[in-house]
């Protein structure tokens, strides 16, 4: 059995819509099943659908294989059949094999229904796009209605194969007293992977002669069905009679509880630095100020200058930045988390950082920026995929108390906020440097306010002293720290929850030297649940300066540990 192709047409929708697995890997159903304290009733429920889907897919695997028109295609997709229904024979014997009481089948939940009715409604031909529903009639458009069903069974068994793999990971090899490990072990089997990739394979077959329009509808079809399933999951059968520590929202009683999230901005919410933003209005806009005759020209620098001493600035910052960093880990490695020793070292960085902005002022880079201009490059600049939905969804939550702001070494406010302005986000509260103007043109000065880690701190502590009014009030502020880079590291560390995006070597290397642990999220969320459940009172509070921080390679993942879906 190969891989399939990189390019072929089921890998590049999962990977399209991969980011809609991380919500039901972060659903309280799996991060129970991880840790091992789901309840079994709960499990036997969620179990006993399984019966509803997979008579759904033979049905569907049925109606189309009389679709395909080639004949090796109806034996590929008989040969799926066949694991199907080998599988439902297998079920009963299956679920003793694993130790776990054999459910009864009862009925189909809604959301197992919503599935398998948009399934058989797929394979008979009622797809949402086509001109004459449920009217497919001619071989060519059969067998394109076989790759339509296809695609609504694709992400359903490449759902569980993944999530089951993610589990997997995490798990010590050796724990044998895991009571879910064996349904763990049979969904990230070799035998189950050979499915996945064969119903895979097989969609890439069936859709190469399918035209633009069609495949459009295939890729809605594929999205479709991965949703209903992430809604099945978060929907699977009984409440869980339990406490949970996913989502925050939910979990987390905010009755009395003001939520602050903090964030940082370059390389956490945008894919590049601020300052090449502002480079690149720079250099784009030193002709126009020309043409226009306008004085600002006599002080400026000429396009070609203003990219040197951009280079020059942008190698000389990364080298003397590393120089420094380095001088730090060289000096004797601490033992333990030693937060007072990290304070000191990072006391260097500062230092570091002034300079560095100081050689930005003197080289005149910075002179003659229009407003108009930055506020457009800021509207125009697109923010890390699941950033602006996260902001927007989190500060419309009606059981949430939520003020969001952004920290940031940004040199200007203004581009900040003109890239929030849209969607309903100009309630985010931003703080970082600003930039001098005069009669909306940029003097090429910096107003300073946020230069090294230890002012971000300072920030960061007078913002939580607004809302609250007292100590005790204080303590019922939870706090989220939302960064990646060496200047958010003590922000991170005091929040009550510290989550990485990204990955920063520099932060990493600080992190090790001086007792910082980084934690995988979904890892660091099975270790709570578990202690969670092992806690007679059932409580669990996060707590800042744990020496504990989490890392997400995405905001999907932030998005369905605080909301869920």
């Amino acid at each position: 059995m190969t891989m399939v192709d990189e390019a072929g047409l089921a890998r590049r929708l999962w990977i399209k819509f991969k980011h809609d697995s991380v919500f039901a890997l972060y659903s309280p159903f799996f991060v129970s099943l991880a840790s091992a304290t789901l309840d079994s009733q709960t499990f036997r429920h969620f179990v006993s659908q399984d019966r509803h889907f997979l008579k759904a897919f033979a049905l569907a695997y049925k109606m189309a294989e009389d679709c395909a028109g080639d004949d090796d295609d109806k034996v590929g997709i008989r040969a799926l059949r066949k694991r199907v229904v080998q599988r439902l024979q297998l079920h009963d014997k299956l679920m003793q094999e694993w130790g776990l009481e054999v459910p009864d089948e009862g009925v189909s939940n809604d959301a197992t229904t919503k599935y398998t009715d948009f399934l058989l409604a797929t394979a008979s031909g009622k797809v949402e796009g086509e001109r004459v529903l449920g009217k497919i009639a001619t071989p060519f458009e059969k067998t394109k209605l076989a790759a339509y069903t296809l695609a609504a069974v694709a992400p359903f068994i490449r759902l569980y194969a993944h999530i089951s793999n993610e589990i997997q990971g995490i798990l010590d090899p050796d724990d044998n007293g895991h009571i879910y490990k064996r349904w763990i072990d049979s969904f990230s089997s070799k035998d189950f992977e050979a499915t996945a990739l064969e119903n895979e394979e097989m969609l890439d077959k069936l859709s190469i002669y399918l035209t633009g329009e069609e495949l459009e509808i295939l890729e809605k079809l594929y999205h479709q069905a991965m949703k209903l399933e992430v809604d099945f999951i978060f929907n699977s059968g009984l409440p869980i009679p339990q406490k949970d520590v996913v989502p925050l929202s939910r979990v987390h009683d905010f009755t009395d509880c003001h939520l602050t999230i903090l964030c940082d901005f370059d390389l956490a919410c945008t894919a590049f630095d601020s300052s090449a933003i502002l480079a690149e209005i720079a250099i784009r806009t030193v002709p126009k100020t020309e043409s226009h005759g306008s004085e600002t020209q006599l002080v400026r620098l000429s396009s070609a200058d203003l990219k040197s001493t951009w280079d020059i600035l942008s190698t000389q910052y990364t080298e003397e930045f590393e120089q420094c960093v380095e001088t730090i880990v060289t000096s004797e490695k601490v033992e333990g988390f030693r937060y007072e020793d990290l304070c000191k070292a990072l006391e260097q960085l500062a230092e570091f950082e002034r300079k560095a902005n100081e050689r930005v002022v003197q080289s005149g880079v910075l002179k003659g920026l229009s407003l108009e201009d930055i506020k457009r490059a800021g509207q125009a600049l697109i923010l890390q995929d699941g950033c602006r939905s996260f902001f927007q969804k989190t500060l419309k939550n009606e059981n949430l108390k939520t003020d969001v702001h952004v920290l940031s070494y940004c040199w200007c406010s203004d581009l900040i906020a003109s890239a929030f302005s849209s969607g309903d986000l100009n309630v985010l509260t931003v703080h970082s440097n600003e930039l001098a103007y005069e009669e909306l043109v940029t003097t090429g000065e910096i107003i300073k306010k946020l230069e090294s880690p230890l002012e971000k701190l300072q920030a960061f502590n007078g913002i939580l002293k607004g809302p609250c009014k007292s100590i005790e009030e204080e303590h019922k502020n939870l706090t989220v720290y939302i960064g990646g880079s060496v200047g958010d590291f003590l922000c991170l560390l005091q929040a009550d929850i510290g989550i990485v995006i990204g990955s920063s070597s520099s932060l990493r290397r600080l992190g090790d030297h001086f007792g910082v642990s980084f934690v995988p999220l979904f890892s660091g969320l099975v270790k709570r649940q578990r202690n969670l459940a092992a806690d007679e009172e059932g409580f669990s509070k996060w707590k800042p300066l744990s020496g504990t921080l989490y890392t997400v390679s995405s905001w999907a993942e932030i998005h369905a540990f605080i909301l869920g879906t």
